[in-house]
């Protein structure tokens, strides 16, 4: 089946497909829901895995010099302030007076200048020229319809918890904003325990959250997700920072290409000097055309020395690294490549999703489709057919994830094994129990072949 030439999917496809087919549900559904809040079902958390799978195969395994960890959602409120999270991570609120309607100020902006095919500036503003672009542009509520906003504010981002049972007694916590710190503060940890040799990085995957104020755009952006990140630590003494960020800048691209997205719809975007993060040198984002347009999926920074020296002040334990030829002590830098997973898995269902008018198909790469092969007996009446297909569904599934499907026609199986992406459905027949051959029938040519199913392998 062909693709299209750069198409342009429809948001309602994508979500109308990811909660028939069990990609993604609304979170708390039953209790009418809430804002900002998904849920993978069945295919959805199969494919999360494959491709949670291959970036720590890609980035991780393949690189001696790059460490996994896995470190705890919930750690000291003195973490955050050393991070400068409590007092910066910030975003900037208004509120509809009629409607009490509230949302990020930089967002109904951006939504009104793309939807009247304006061009202005916008991420970075501080709140004074938030207000004043909303008040040039009459901007709407788009609940109500009202032109009547409260001054724009800051609003602090991190999740705030208690520690402890006895009221009077409990000490404050923070769900992590990001993953990072924890990479950071066992830095010295890693080096007293693995003793690498700069560059190396330490890398892990896991959820963070963010108590964001935002408007539709689907899994794009929610109150919890999935990252995986690293921190790639090198002397800067002795490497350039330029360097490393060109190398993760084409790695990033060449793992994300691979897994089927279309090169041709990604861009990157160099930060302004207003919206970079306080940590950071030089950010740069890589955006995905999204059915919404083209928003950040990854990003790159060069955070300097900013969190380990901040960590090493705050905390009084020493966290630099002592090279092994000179004996000089130094603060290691960093170059921190970020990728966003639920965006991934968003942006991977968006490229892959194809229709010709009679059929729905993903496209998407064997490596991450939920299922690799679907059984089909072609008939579920005679015994010795599913016996039979039995047999080959437990030979596959000793190394694949494989789908048993005895439903209807075959053709109807065809299609509703295109619509969810699996790439391979294996159909045993009368023929199967003569000579152990079956018809593999491939998802995107729809071509089909007879071969021993014993030598079935992707």
């Amino acid at each position: 089946m062909p693709r299209r030439k750069n198409p342009v999917v429809d948001m309602k496809d994508i979500v109308s497909l990811c909660k028939r087919r069990g990609f993604i549900f609304p979170g708390s559904e039953i209790y009418g829901g809430l804002a900002n809040t998904y849920d993978l079902g069945p295919l959805g958390v199969e494919m999360l895995r494959n491709i949670v799978d291959s970036w720590w195969e890609f980035f991780v395994h393949q690189r001696e010099e790059i460490y996994g960890l896995d470190t705890s959602i919930l750690m000291s409120p003195r973490v955050w302030e050393a991070s400068g999270h409590t007092e910066s991570f910030n975003d900037l609120l208004v509120d509809c007076k009629n409607c009490q309607l509230r949302t990020r100020a930089d967002h109904i902006i951006e939504d009104y200048l793309t939807k009247n095919g304006k061009s202005e500036k916008v991420e970075g503003r501080s709140a004074k020229e938030l207000d004043t672009l909303i008040n040039k542009y009459k901007i709407e509520c788009p609940e109500c319809g009202e032109f009547d906003w409260t001054p724009a504010r800051a609003f602090n981002l991190l999740f705030k918890t208690h520690i402890g049972i006895i009221p009077g007694e409990k000490s404050t916590a923070y769900l992590r904003g990001e993953i990072a710190q924890g990479m950071f503060v066992n830095f010295k940890n890693v080096l007293d325990t693995m003793h690498p040799k700069l560059p190396f990085g330490l890398a892990q995957f896991g959820k963070a959250f963010r108590n964001e104020i935002t408007l539709g755009n689907y899994i794009f952006r929610t109150l919890e997700f999935n990252l995986a990140e690293f921190e790639y630590f090198f002397d800067p003494n002795e490497q350039d920072w330029m360097e490393y960020f060109k190398f993760w800048k084409e790695q990033m691209v060449k793992w994300i290409v691979g897994l089927g997205v279309n090169e041709d719809h990604l861009r990157w975007r160099v930060h302004t000097d207003d919206e970079r993060s306080h940590y950071s040198e030089r950010t740069e984002d890589l955006d995905f055309r999204f059915p919404m347009g083209y928003k950040e999926m990854f990003g790159l920074a060069y955070r300097t020395d900013f969190d380990l020296r901040n960590h090493m002040e705050k905390s009084g334990v020493d966290m630099t690294y002592t090279n092994h030829k000179t004996g000089e002590k130094i603060i290691p830098h960093v170059v921190e490549p970020t990728f966003g997973i639920n965006r991934v898995l968003f942006a991977l269902l968006t490229d892959a999703y194809n229709e010709d008018g009679k059929r729905t198909v993903l496209e998407l790469a064997p490596e991450i489709a939920p299922y690799k092969f679907a059984v089909f007996p072609l008939v579920r009446n005679k015994p010795e057919i599913v016996e039979k297909a039995r047999e080959v569904f437990k030979h596959l599934n000793k190394d694949y994830n494989v789908a048993w499907d005895d439903r209807g026609n075959i053709g109807k199986r065809y299609l509703s094994q295109d619509e969810i992406g699996t790439p391979y459905c294996v159909t045993i027949d009368y023929d199967t129990l003569e000579d152990d051959t079956v018809t593999v029938r491939d998802r995107d040519t729809t071509e089909q072949e007879r071969v021993p199913f014993r030598d079935i392998a992707i």
